[in-house]
């Protein structure tokens, strides 16, 4: 069923209308049988995961971005998932892990997203399955204040490999940031940092702490009404890091469409499955704005931009589109 909301005037959420919806439902898929991979890439499957993943082609995926629901409670627009008992959520997730592990390449990477209680319940899991790498943890800025907590505003994602032969691209991800203290050589030049009309950055290694990303909200045109959606310079970032043009990359919980979105910005092939066929709506409306559409907030010239250092939101060129001079956010 359609969400039908009052908005501000100014407000960019996508949403799809009654016509869009019914025009879009046409170019989803189903699987019924072994599929093979010309057969389902840059496609959105909906339908559940349980029902979609044995199908599958084997060893076909370079990268999954796997984010399932966490272990709360939450109304996914008419598709509930409730909190479980930590034993039978580290055995659901299991089982979501053994039906994923096949469709993986020997050479492929698997970030999890999570929170800090699911973290707990997942990480032993992932340990058995995989080779856990790192453990990313990002500020999210949004978060409700606690009285009696510390305020919860961070998220993690795993970073883990199927085996020891995998690619990483640490240039790509690159973050710029605003340099404090320029220290110089003798005769005056920057030491490790570059001097600009635009002021003074450098580019550093990124850590496994993440402060740059920005949730999105009302105004920016990738927003959508998905309660849990995330940014598309976060997804960004482990494209870039973890697969290379024309790489699969395999999002089963897919929401409305982020991975998918990003990966074809970033010219990488990509199949995303989600149960919720208004979300899969939303995406593939994004998927088709993103024909001619290929910024990604806070990412210009192929450097990752530390948040609010642009020059107040300079337009600049995305390297997935070199002509493009939107304005980019944040």
């Amino acid at each position: 069923m359609l969400s039908i909301k009052q908005r501000a005037p100014r407000n960019r959420t996508l949403t799809c209308s009654s016509d869009e919806s019914a025009e879009l439902r046409d170019q989803m898929v189903q699987l019924s049988e072994p599929a093979i991979v010309s057969e389902i890439e840059n496609a959105i499957i909906a339908q559940d995961f349980f029902k979609a993943v044995p199908y599958l082609p084997r060893a076909s995926a370079d990268l999954l971005v796997l984010d399932p629901p966490y272990n709360l409670t939450k109304d996914f627009d008419g598709h509930l998932f409730k909190e479980k008992e930590a034993e039978d959520y580290s055995a659901w997730f299991s089982e979501v892990v053994r039906l994923l592990k096949p469709a993986l390449k020997s050479t492929a990477t698997v970030y999890v997203c999570s929170d800090w209680r699911t973290s707990i319940l997942i990480a032993p899991v992932l340990e058995r399955s995989f080779h856990v790498r790192n453990r990313i943890t990002w500020e999210r800025d949004k978060g409700r204040g606690a009285k009696a907590n510390w305020k919860n505003n961070t998220e993690d994602i795993w970073f883990c490999t199927v085996s020891d032969d995998f690619f990483f691209d640490v240039d790509a991800v690159k973050l710029k940031k605003k340099v404090i203290a320029p220290y110089r050589h003798p005769d005056g030049r920057p030491k490790d940092w570059d001097e600009g009309a635009d002021g003074n950055f450098r580019l550093t290694h990124p850590s496994n702490i993440w402060t740059d990303v920005t949730i999105p909200f009302w105004s920016m045109p990738e927003n959508t009404d998905h309660p849990t959606q995330k940014p598309e310079k976060l997804i960004a970032k482990l494209i870039l890091a973890s697969s290379r043009e024309n790489d699969f990359v395999l999002d089963p919980f897919l929401g409305s469409g982020t991975t998918a979105v990003v990966a074809k910005k970033l010219n990488r092939r990509f199949l995303g499955i989600e149960q919720n066929v208004e979300y899969c709506c939303w995406a593939q409306k994004r998927l088709a704005k993103a024909e001619f559409e290929k910024t990604i907030q806070g990412y210009v010239d192929g450097v990752f931009w530390e948040r609010n250092s642009l020059n107040e939101q300079k337009p600049g060129k995305n390297i997935a589109q070199p002509d493009n001079n939107l304005s980019l956010f944040q």
